[in-house]
């Protein structure tokens, strides 16, 4: 089935894609070579909404000054839960949560029409379901040469991977 054949890519770094912005807008992610990338796809209507948001921006306060970087990701793909525009998904973020981090434009992670930076980091490193996203909030933490060195799962909250956060950023 889909979900077992692994998409190949070309690509070894995040830092070779181009994605769209809340607003439409071409954003070339070399702009962040040598940051340490947290990359989320999210949602404003999921039961985990909440508690990620909230510790998301706490890592981000934390962790901004260091070299951290944010990257959401709305997506709709997970029973509606992104049912807004992008601008709607980002203003959400920003207001209710205080985010400070970009809110991309609205993606697909999973199927044919996936977005193709989406694709790379699930080729990188595969999760409970092979390489599909399961859920909102899979996170995957990306090196400072764009490598992605772990996945997460929509239940691991991001205050509990703190510490590979802090190795990541040579803290440790």
């Amino acid at each position: 089935m889909g979900a077992s054949h692994s998409q190949s890519v070309s690509e070894k770094s995040i830092h070779e894609f181009t994605v769209k912005d809340s607003r439409g807008k071409d954003v070339d992610l070399s702009l962040y070579k040598g940051k340490v990338l947290l990359v989320v796809n999210v949602a404003s209507k999921c039961g985990f909404t909440d508690s990620n948001y909230t510790q998301l921006t706490e890592l981000y306060n934390k962790y901004k000054d260091k070299g951290l970087e944010i990257l959401a990701f709305p997506c709709n793909q997970f029973l509606k839960q992104e049912p807004g525009t992008s601008k709607d998904a980002e203003e959400f973020a920003c207001t209710r949560y205080k985010a400070e981090y970009p809110i991309f434009k609205k993606v697909r992670v999973n199927g044919p029409e996936a977005e193709p930076v989406y694709k790379f980091l699930k080729a990188s490193k595969t999760g409970f379901l092979g390489n599909r996203i399961k859920w909102n909030f899979t996170k995957f933490l990306v090196d400072k040469d764009g490598h992605v060195i772990e996945r997460y799962s929509p239940t691991t909250s991001p205050l509990s991977i703190e510490a590979d956060i802090k190795k990541a950023l040579g803290e440790v």
